[in-house]
């Protein structure tokens, strides 16, 4: 398995773990996970929950364009930071999806994830996975093994041909929509 495939794996599997504890956590302690839902309402949305579509794809994008960044860049740390914003925003996303399942039922979070879900998933785990493959180069360098600042050029040349546009896709699906399709389904 090459370096790119288990940093790939390790990132899937990261991600599945914490959203798995998310909804463990909410099935344990359905308070918790309202607090998480409440959390989120007011430090994403409460600026944009009423703004037009354009306005909130525009703060959807830079938002998870910077935890995208912060994914690929924490691999400086040696993959550190790469995994807790993996891990942190699995749990929240784990937990979120178990209140609203109690609340409105699993054809809801497909309305609410899917669309735009098929862009900003695969855009957070690339940029996790770029995060760990920048660590390696770094810890390869260290011991004389690489290049890592030619490494990270690639690698953010990747980010931006890969996850750039994935997280542009996300916030437009996100914010024109994914809206009407709740609407369907709610």
């Amino acid at each position: 398995m090459s370096e790119g495939s288990r940093a790939a794996v390790l990132t899937c599997a990261l991600f599945a773990v914490s959203v798995l504890l998310g909804v463990i956590m909410t099935v344990a302690d359905p308070a918790a996970g309202q607090q998480l839902l409440e959390l989120f309402r007011e430090a994403i949305l409460g600026e944009v929950i009423d703004a037009s579509a354009p306005l909130l794809a525009a703060t959807l994008f830079l938002n998870n364009l910077q935890a995208c960044l912060v994914m690929f860049l924490g691999g400086a740390s040696l993959g550190l930071v790469t995994a807790f914003v993996i891990l942190s925003n699995g749990v929240v996303i784990g937990s979120i999806m178990e209140v609203v399942r109690q609340e409105e039922g699993a054809l809801y979070i497909a309305a609410g994830l899917l669309p735009h879900g098929i862009f900003e998933i695969p855009a957070f785990l690339i940029s996790g996975t770029l995060g760990f493959l920048l660590a390696r180069s770094l810890w390869r360098e260290w011991h004389a093994e690489g290049d890592a600042a030619a490494e990270a050029v690639r690698f953010g040349r990747l980010f931006c041909y890969a996850v750039l546009p994935l997280v542009f896709l996300a916030a437009v699906t996100e914010a024109f929509i994914t809206p009407a399709i709740i609407a369907l389904v709610a």
